[in-house]
């Protein structure tokens, strides 16, 4: 099988070891990685902030850049869900229509993929940490991503997974909101933090590096005992 991969532009510019291990992980499940590098972003920090035409041209270029019709493959339910959901809006134009519904039916979050689409859970991954799972909004309610990253996890040799109070809970993050709304965005991550720590675990995982952006950021601040981590970097550990 052979898929595309799509690299969100912020895991490009800051965690680019993740879509490393990403494709680690794709490739040890016997998949064959195809990387457009002329691909930027989907557009939806635009969307968000009411630049909808200039959204619009991004989707323009997301359909030309990924014309294939195969599985496309994305380390963040937020970026996965926002093409599903919003592509067929913003290419609604006749010319694209297909385009739209080939996009909504290939666009798959990495752990959405391996567990449902190639039925494999088990990596032979390797953590001795206990961590806790933060889910984040757009991929519980704009994906409908729970069970995966969990079922993957249960995998994991030597890990301790202990959910955190209120785990469904918004970290505060919400692309913009955290530069629009500061006081209120800090105040939702320091609950989401604490309740992280009263669990004891060692790391905050999570699907969304955008989320752990924002929960990283109230960690060092403070210099709290707890680290954050994508759930592919956790998958590829010992690949």
């Amino acid at each position: 099988m052979i898929v595309n991969l799509f690299v969100p532009c912020f895991i490009d510019q800051m965690f680019p070891n993740t879509a490393w291990n990403m494709i680690k992980i794709l490739k040890s499940a016997g998949v064959e990685v195809n990387y457009n590098s002329k691909q930027t972003c989907c557009g939806q920090p635009l969307y968000n902030s009411g630049y909808f035409g200039k959204s619009q041209k991004l989707a323009l270029k997301f359909a030309h850049d990924f014309q294939e019709d195969r599985p496309i493959i994305v380390p963040s339910a937020s970026c996965a869900g926002f093409i599903r959901n919003n592509y067929v809006h913003l290419l609604e134009n006749e010319n694209y229509n297909q385009d739209a519904v080939r996009l909504k039916n290939n666009v798959t979050e990495l752990t959405d993929f391996l567990v449902n689409h190639l039925k494999i859970t088990d990596f032979n991954a390797v953590f001795p940490h206990k961590v806790t799972f933060h889910d984040a909004c757009s991929a519980l309610r704009e994906y409908g991503l729970k069970d995966e990253p969990r079922t993957l996890l249960s995998k994991v040799k030597k890990l301790q997974l202990v959910e955190m109070k209120e785990n469904t809970t918004c970290c505060g993050f919400g692309g913009t909101f955290m530069v629009k709304f500061i006081p209120i965005s800090s105040a939702m991550v320091e609950q989401k933090v604490q309740n992280a720590l009263a669990t004891g675990a060692e790391y905050i995982v999570s699907t969304e590096a955008s989320c752990l952006i924002n929960i990283n950021s109230y960690i060092e601040k403070k210099k709290l005992p707890i680290k954050t981590i994508h759930i592919a970097d956790i998958l590829a550990y010992n690949l």
